[in-house]
Order: structure tokens, then sequence, then C-alpha cells
């Protein structure tokens, strides 16, 4: 349909409002009067003013609380709670600010907002108006159609056809019939019992229709489907009046009303100056809308203090009311709070750090400021006991609840993605939950989000991170333990200590959420944690869920290898040193090094026995030293690996279940610990033998997808290096050209070993390599390594130019950026350490790319989850080790998957030059090719 109008802008103003006053903590104005919501709005409002200049936009409320859908369902919505006492003060507020931000609103006796909507949308599309509906609400996806968009303004996308069949499972024009079978809890729509979303879209699919569905109920092959179908005809009919939405509503206003132009610049500044809002008041002077106002319209009090600070002061209540729930009754009436808020906090108290071995032991939930509430898990039988808790034994007590009646009631909230759920590291409890087929869906992480603020930070724990955005201290775990004399376990704890610590956790994760997500939204990061980090959530959780098949019999004939192998190590050594001693002890070793056998120490003035002084010692061709690396080496791998993994294949699905942290570096790049499978070796024979124990499960293959060179081309991108760029988009062979360049030869003169000490020069400039370090790797003098660099920048000059440009940005913010976003941060940049500056120099060098190429393989994580989600269920990634991507996927399929993953890591973005992915196929880690 081609569009001849002004594009129309319909704004939720209701939806605004509780969004608003949930997803900001308690701001008072001066007088006392509670004004998050006001703030909350006036922020999203102001968005899209700026972004819809030219368009013609009205903001739609709800009238009252009773509607024509009243008449028909006399309970619609009836379990809904009055509107939290803080927020009602400010609808006024809200209503003023749309006058002062020169807002056509609009309301009609009767109808909800979304009824308003429908009608103006329709009134648009006759006059063949572009119209952009502006809201989450999912009530408001059957409007969809060419002419009307949809707009999520807190995930900031676009709901399209496809956002709608991944929530319903059916397209817009079938939604009104998916939710009349399913019903809506939070609107106390009934549905037909037993109906899911799910089984909902699959007869809608296969019927068209709801009316065609009932009227061959009989074609039905499940009985009790059929049976739910055929007593509950009138439900399904009524659900489908609740839920369409009426698109004739009588409206007073035309269109021609909502023709917006610039606000009144008295008037907006003086609403913004009575509440406070000065960072709204820069932005909008920005905007030139000011620049006509009379000077400040708002004196100071007469103490002279001003009345307004830069932002509204965070009030919390006075006491916080904690309620254990001990019946099913309280559990419903639990259930229908969260929904009624749209918004709950969540803990589970378990036994053990092992998210896959852990057991339950309670939940925690808070939907306000001001409460929150435990349930203990009721049990009849020991606990498993794990590596945090040893002698775990619940008995069944008169406060727990079964697991059975918990999900029975929970599961359907949980899985509702109109429902936010927050957790601290919620990773782990998604994981614990999922174990008892329970998903998650909308959830939020205050760790997560914390660390998207502040990476450089080295603690995103509970405890930190509330002293440092709520300035309280949080109940810690072993403080609770302390509070009962001789308590080992949570179990050990009385039940009414138990309900006050979970509570209290639940409960001061709500208020961080709170914190967080307005810092998030000041510092203009909040973008970042929704592209990238927040959806890699559920891709980690996957991940570790899945596991990867490892092999113990391997291992341990491996181990018995390396046992000889240090053994035979540790013979040449005593032989070279002339005495036994013990090879682990770095004391000793330097008594044998520096003392008996008088080598001299590579630091003057220091002993050591550091692998940096061994490597010295080897390269001057000092034979002990060089045995003694390998000799740690080995027992190392042997450690750390052969002998421990066998003991971290979980046995209940005989895989090993890694656990990514998100927190952990400065750049964004994952790590993995209990255990790392990240830092095993691949350039020893040893390393690569250990990842042969790595297996593809029966039928299965695994599939490797590598990055390659990848931060050099992000050097080459980012610096803008002509040369480089013309060099990746040819296809040319990088280290060659660079050995080429330094050395001034002919591209065919180039050697082997030449081509390898290029290759050590261009990945050691990423990292800000020094001549001496050059000199150490390369085993070539100092002078000679000083010309290599030399004739590098010369040869290549943008990159000394980028190099000092970062370091530059350091130094006066304090951090570096990625091309997405992300905030490297430098915290050493300005220290008179000469080594700890230099560190930081190096780092504001290095992290802009490794950050960009950890954001990348972040973004080509989540899009390949969804790849495999849709298209080839039976295929998984399984692990992540920086550049490169482990996935299992069938035999018969691997080369397709293989194909259409490497497609979407080579697309995933958008450079000056060409991201190269490699694959390889194998049945295990070591011999895909």
């Amino acid at each position: 349909m081609s569009s001849t109008g002004k594009r129309l802008i319909l704004i939720d103003g209701s939806g605004f409002i509780f969004r608003a006053f949930y997803a900001l903590p308690p701001m008072t104005r001066s007088d006392g009067t509670p004004v998050n919501a006001v703030y909350g709005f006036c922020n999203m409002l102001l968005r899209v003013l700026l972004d819809n200049k030219d368009a013609d936009i009205a903001v739609i409320f709800d009238a009252k609380r009773k509607n024509f859908r009243h008449d028909i369902y006399p309970d619609y919505k009836g379990h809904r709670p009055a509107p939290p006492e803080a927020l009602i003060p400010q609808f006024s507020l809200i209503h003023e600010a749309c006058h002062a931000f020169n807002v056509t609103e609009v309301r009609i006796e009767g109808y909800e907002a979304d009824d308003v909507i429908a009608t103006y949308a329709r009134l648009a599309v006759a006059q063949n108006r572009p119209t952009c509906i502006i809201s989450g609400d999912k009530d408001l996806m059957q409007l969809i159609q060419p002419g009307i968009d949809l707009f999520d303004p807190l995930k900031n996308k676009r709901i399209d056809n496809n956002a709608v069949e991944e929530k319903f499972g059916v397209s817009p024009d079938k939604v009104i019939d998916v939710q009349a079978l399913c019903g809506d809890a939070s609107d106390n729509i009934p549905g037909v019992p037993g109906i899911g979303p799910k089984t909902a879209a699959e007869l809608i699919i296969r019927f068209g229709t709801l009316e065609n569905l009932l009227a061959n109920i009989d074609q039905i092959a499940q009985p009790k489907r059929r049976e739910a179908l055929a007593n509950n005809t009138d439900k399904a009919h009524i659900s489908k009046q609740l839920v369409t939405l009426v698109d004739d509503v009588p409206v007073t206003d035309s269109l021609a009303n909502f023709v917006w132009k610039a606000p009144e610049a008295n008037t907006l500044r003086l609403f913004l100056e009575n509440h406070s809002f000065k960072t709204l008041i820069k932005r909008v002077e920005n905007e030139g809308w000011l620049k006509d106002a009379s000077p400040s319209l708002f004196l100071d009090d007469t103490d002279g203090t001003s009345l307004h600070p830069d932002r509204p002061s965070v009030s919390a209540p006075a006491t916080r009311t904690y309620f254990p729930i001990t019946n099913l009754e309280d559990l419903y009436t639990l259930r229908d709070k969260i929904y009624a808020y749209g918004i709950v906090a969540l803990n589970t108290e378990t036994t053990s750090r092992d998210a896959m071995q852990a057991s339950l032991i309670g939940l925690s939930f808070s939907v306000t400021s001001d409460t929150a509430y435990y349930i203990d898990v009721a049990t009849s039988s020991p606990v498993p006991t794990g590596d945090l808790f040893n002698h775990v034994s619940l008995e069944k007590n008169t406060h727990g609840l079964s697991l059975q009646d918990i999900f029975s009631c929970l599961k359907p909230m949980f899985a509702d993605s109109s429902i936010i759920k927050i957790g601290h590291n919620i990773k782990y409890d998604l994981l614990v939950l999922l174990r008892h087929d329970v998903v998650l869906k909308n959830v939020h992480d205050t760790m997560v989000m914390s660390y998207v603020l502040n990476g450089g930070k080295p603690n995103h724990n509970m405890d930190d991170i509330t002293q440092g955005h709520l300035q309280k201290k949080a109940l810690l775990f072993k403080e609770a333990l302390a509070l009962v004399k001789g308590a080992k376990t949570f179990a050990d704890i009385p039940f009414d200590k138990r309900v006050h610590y979970a509570c209290e956790e639940a409960n001061i994760t709500l208020q961080l959420y709170h914190s967080l997500l307005t810092e998030l939204i000041e510092a203009s990061m909040l973008n970042f944690y929704y592209r990238i980090e927040r959806p890699l959530i559920p891709v980690l959780l996957a991940m570790e869920y899945k596991g990867i098949t490892c092999d113990a019999l391997i291992l341990n004939s491996m181990s018995r290898l390396l046992e000889k192998q240090i053994a035979e190590t540790e013979t040449e050594i005593f032989t070279l040193s002339g005495m036994e001693f013990n090879v682990g002890s770095p004391k000793q070793v330097g008594e044998i090094l520096f003392d008996k056998l008088a080598l001299p120490s590579p630091q003057k003035g220091k002993v050591t026995t550091d692998a940096a002084t061994l490597e010295d010692l080897a390269a001057q061709g000092i034979t002990i030293a060089e045995k003694i690396l390998h000799w740690r080496q080995v027992s190392k791998l042997k450690s750390t690996y052969t002998d421990a993994l066998p003991n971290q294949i979980n046995p209940h699905t005989g895989r090993v279940h890694t656990s990514f942290s998100m927190n952990i570096t400065s750049t964004g790049r994952l790590s993995s610990s209990d255990p790392n499978l990240q830092n095993i070796p691949v350039r020893t024979q040893e390393g690569r033998k250990i990842r042969q124990a790595f297996v593809a499960a029966p039928g299965m293959s695994l599939i490797s997808l590598d990055y390659s060179q990848i931060e050099l081309r992000l050097l080459a991108h980012m610096a803008k290096i002509r040369t480089l760029c013309d060099a990746f988009n040819q296809g040319q062979d990088i280290h060659a050209l660079t050995a080429s360049m330094v050395l001034d030869i002919p591209l065919t003169a180039v050697t082997k070993e030449l081509r390898s000490q290029a290759k050590a020069i261009n990945f050691g400039i990423i990292y800000g390599i020094s001549a001496f370090g050059l000199a150490r790797q390369l085993k070539i003098s100092r002078h000679e390594a000083q010309a290599y660099i030399d004739a590098y920048f010369a040869r290549y000059p943008g990159i000394q130019g980028y190099m000092d440009t970062m370091i530059g940005c350091a130094r006066t913010k304090g951090y570096v950026t990625t091309l997405f976003g992300r905030r490297c941060y430098t915290p050493s940049i300005a220290s008179k350490n000469h080594s700890l500056r230099g560190f930081a120099e190096r780092q504001a060098i290095n992290a802009p790319l490794q950050g960009s190429n950890a954001d990348i393989i972040k973004l080509a994580m989540i899009r390949i989850h969804a790849l495999l989600q849709h298209e080839y269920p039976n295929s998984h990634t399984l692990l992540q080790v920086h550049d490169e991507l482990i996935i299992e996927a069938p035999e018969s399929l691997a080369q397709d998957v293989a194909i259409r993953c490497q497609q979407v890591m080579a697309s995933v973005v958008k450079l000056s030059v060409p991201l190269v992915v490699d694959y390889g196929i194998g049945q295990n880690w070591c011999d895909i090719h």
C-alpha cells in the first residue's frame, strides 16, 4: 500500500506510565512527591519526539478501570490490585507533562487505550497514512499489518511479523485466536484450561480460526485436548471477545488534532524545573526548545540552598516485610501479584555451587521495594551434597511446599515473556530450574548490568555492587550462617532466618535492577546491554546445560603416559644438576640454578624462577632450564586436565559442563571454569592429545568454526590502514606482505622463516610489544627488533596514529571503546609507576580490538543459537574458545550446519574488510579438519 499522508505516531501512554514506574527506583521531589514514573515517562516521551520530529503524535491513555469488557466478563482483570500508592499522585503530573511537551493526549470513557489506538490506526490506514504504535504490549501485536508498525521503546526494536510468530507461533492476524485459547492470567482472561500457547498455535495453524476449530472438535485426536475444548467453548468465545481490540471507538479528536509542534518554552522549563529534572532540561536546551524561555523561573529556598539537586533523591522504604509462603493459597496470591506488577526478582537456594548437580532448597521473590517472599522446598529424603554443602539433609517440614505444587503454579509465569525476571548471576538459577524442566523468559541479570557499566571493576558480586550502588551492605551467605552457632549449610539455619536471608537477596536484587537500569540509561549503555550481553545469557545457559562428551579412558591413558614423561624428564634434570631435588619447588630450583650451577640471573639483583626467567635461560641454550620448563608444563597438564577431568564428568549426563563467566575480563571476553576448557594448549603435542578426549556423541560430529586473523582485520578497519585493507580484500597473505614491506624485499623472496617473523610482528604490535619482548620472541638482538618495529610503523603509518589516539582517549576518559560501544577501562593510565602506566597504554591499544572481537563472537553466538533452534534443533553450540566455536551436529547434517554457521559468523558485522571463517568437521576436538 502506498503511503500518501503524514506519518502518525500513537503512544501507549498507560504502558509508558507503568513501565517507567517499575523500571526506575523510587524518586521524590523536594516536597516529597514521588516522581520516578514522571521522570521515566518524560524520558521515553522525549526520545519519541526527537526521533519523529516530522510526524503527527498523540498519547493514548486508559480511562477509568471499568470498561465494556467488564460487561462481557465481570471478572475481567478482577485480580489486579489498585495502583501502588506511590504511583497515584503521579498520574496527574504525567498529564501535565503531556501539556508541557505540547503533545495531544486522548482517553475515551468505557474503552481501554488499546481500543483507541486500534481505532486511530484504522482511520490512518484509510487515509494511506503510515502509522507507528509505540508500545511493548503484546495485545497490540494483533494490529500489525501493512501500514501499521509496532515499536517496543524499552527494547528499542521494531516488532515485525517474525517477532510476533516467535511470541505466539502465528502471524498477527491469528493472534487473537491464539490468545482466546490460551487465555491471559495477567488480565484474568480464562481461555481453555490445559491449552497453552504452543498448543493453541498448533490448533489455529491447523484449523485457521477459533470458530472453525470449535466447529470441528471431533477431529482432535488427543482425548484430553478434545474434552477441554468441548467443555469450554463458552470460555473460548468470551475470551476472544475480551482479547479482540475494537477499532470503532467513538473518538472525538480527529487525526488533524495530532499535529505536533515544539513546546512553548516557558511552560516546558517551568514544568521541568518544578520537578528537578535538570538532565532533561539540558537535553531540551540542546534542541533549542528553551531558547525563548525567560531566565530560570525557579527561585531557591530562602535559606539559600537549592530545592533542586541534579537529580531527584532516591528514597528507600523505612521497613521491609519478608513473608514465608507455606501454603498453596498464598503461593497463588504471590503469582497473581507478580502478574499484576509484571516484574519480579528471584533467587534460588541450593546445595551446591555446581548448578548441574545442586538440589533446590528454596526460592525467594521480590516484586516491590518493600516486600519479599520465601518458599521452602519440602523433601522427604536427604538432599545430594555438593562442593559447598557436605551434610545437607532437609526432612519434610511444616513450612515446605512440594516442587510439583510450586512449579505447577509458577511455571506458566516463568515462561511468560511479558513478565520481567531479574536475578544476580541469574544463569546459575536458570540452570538449576532448567534441570526441573522450568524455562524462564525475559530475564535480566544485575551482575551483567554492573559489568556493562564498568567492566574494569574486579568484582561484581552482590556485596560489592550493593555497597557501590545502594550504599548499603548485603547480608552475605557466610554471615547468615554465622547467625546460628555451628551452622554449616543453609539447611542448618532456622526457618525464620532462612526467610530473612533469602528474601533479603531477592529484594536487594530488585533494588539493584532499578538503580542499574537508570545508570545504564544515563551512561547510554542500555542499548549495548540489550544488544549483546543480555541475549547472550540464554545462549550460555544452553551451552552449559548441554555440555560436551569427554572420554575418561583416553584421559586415564594419557595420565599414565604423562606420568612416565614427567619421571623421565625429572631423571634428565637430576643428571644435569648432579643431584636430586624437588623440581616443583621454586626455591630449590633457584638454589640449583643460581647457587650450585652459578648461572647468571637474567634480572639483576633479583633471583626468580618464573617462566620468563627460565625461557630466557633456555634461549641461551641452557638445557636444564628447558627441561624444567617442560617438566612444569607436562605436570600442569596432568594435574589440571588428565587427572582432574575424569572427576568432572557429570555422572548423570556423561558430559563435562564448563561454566562461562561473563564478568571477569576487562574486554568482554568470556572465561571458562570448572573446568577451564579455554586454556588447553593447542600448540603442544600433549595439549592436542587432551583435546582428543573431547568427542562427539554417537551419530554426531563436532564442528569447529574459527575467525581467521580477526584482530588484524579489526586493526585494518579501525585504524583505516589502506594497505592492510586492500590486502585483506584481495585475499593476500597478510604475514608475507608484512615481511615483504618491512624487509623491503619482493613477495617471492619471503621465506617461511621470514613470514613467521612477520606474523610475530603483526600480532605483537596489536599487544603493544616492545623491542625487548620481540627480541626475546624471535631470538634476535634488541637492536634488530627495534629496526623491525620502526620499519613496520614506517610502512603502516596509520597504526601509530591509531595507537596515539587510543592512548589519548584513555587518558582523557579513563576508558576506550569497542566498535559496539563497550567501555574497556584503563585505571592505571595516569599512574606514576612506569610499569603500571605502560601496561595501561598497551591495554588502551589492544582493548578496542580484543573487545570488538569479543563483541563480534558474542553476536555470532546469539545468531547461531537462534539459527540452530529454528533450522537444526538437534544441533547445539557446546564451547567458545575466544575466536572459535565448537558445535555438535548430526553426522548427516554436519556439512550443512557448518556452512550455514560459517555464513552467519562472516556476516555478523560489516567492516571495510571481510570476516573470514574457517571450519572443520571431525569426531573429536583434536582431529577436526
